[in-house]
């Protein structure tokens, strides 16, 4: 199985096999300084929009690599697609959801201060904790040699929700509903889940989210953790949709 190492300001769409492709900066760095990774090593490497070249590398520098492309992977953008709308949570726990839902195929994130939420991303610390976020969804891209890599948004209250999920049809996981995850049908519409941090999602909150459109389901009879949810989720859409 290849490595694969990610540069957003490559243009692979163009490429074709027989091309040689340059790998710089950091990347590159940590292929050849890290990863060890020799000139006959069989890598790959993505744009994050959708393309992956692969082939052998044909040699190395310290900041540098050159791969000779033998072979070229185009995947559309996936649709309906799926955002996971994560509550912060203390410890790792939202951390952990971040990146399994990243294997997992999610097409982009939304961090939620929800009135529950025991973490707080306030001035300068609201950029930071969505930069690390952005660098866990990086590190699963490429773990799972994924074509596209998800945005991670801004931290958004529960009030700015339903704006930035325009036209996405939400599912609100929450132990106490009636309606099963595994029973909805897809529509068309982009899918939205929104996971509770640790205490849940309150009742206020319940109320004004049903009120702006989502859904309220269930995974089943056990109620999992906020680090489990989403994932869990993701694996049943995953199914539903044919993505698997």
């Amino acid at each position: 199985m290849s490595h694969l190492y990610l540069d957003e300001s490559l243009d692979l769409a163009a490429v074709a096999p027989g091309a040689t492709v340059a790998l710089t900066g950091d990347e590159a760095r940590h292929a050849v300084t890290v990863s060890r990774v020799r000139a006959g090593e069989r890598i790959a490497i993505g744009d994050g929009r959708g393309t992956l070249v692969h082939g052998a590398v044909a040699s190395t520098g310290a900041r540098e690599l050159e791969l000779e492309v033998d072979e070229v992977l185009v995947e559309e953008a996936a649709s309906p697609r799926i955002t996971l709308v994560q509550a912060l949570a203390k410890g790792d726990r939202d951390e952990l959801a971040v990146q399994a839902a990243t294997e997992l195929g999610v097409d982009a994130i939304v961090p939620w201060a929800a009135s529950r939420s025991v973490s707080r991303w306030e001035g300068p610390k609201a950029e930071k904790g969505r930069q690390r976020w952005a660098t866990i969804v990086r590190e699963a891209v490429k773990q799972s040699i994924r074509a596209w890599l998800p945005a991670v948004a801004p931290v958004t209250t529960t009030g700015q929700l339903a704006e930035r999920l325009e036209g996405q049809r939400m599912l609100l996981l929450e132990p106490t509903a009636t309606a099963l995850l595994t029973d909805i049908r897809p529509d068309g519409r982009d899918l939205a889940l929104v996971v509770g941090p640790e205490g849940g999602i309150s009742p206020a909150e319940i109320e004004r989210l049903v009120a702006a459109g989502a859904e309220p389901v269930r995974l089943g009879a056990s109620v999992l953790r906020t680090s489990t949810a989403g994932p869990a989720a993701i694996a049943v859409l995953n199914a539903a949709l044919g993505r698997w």
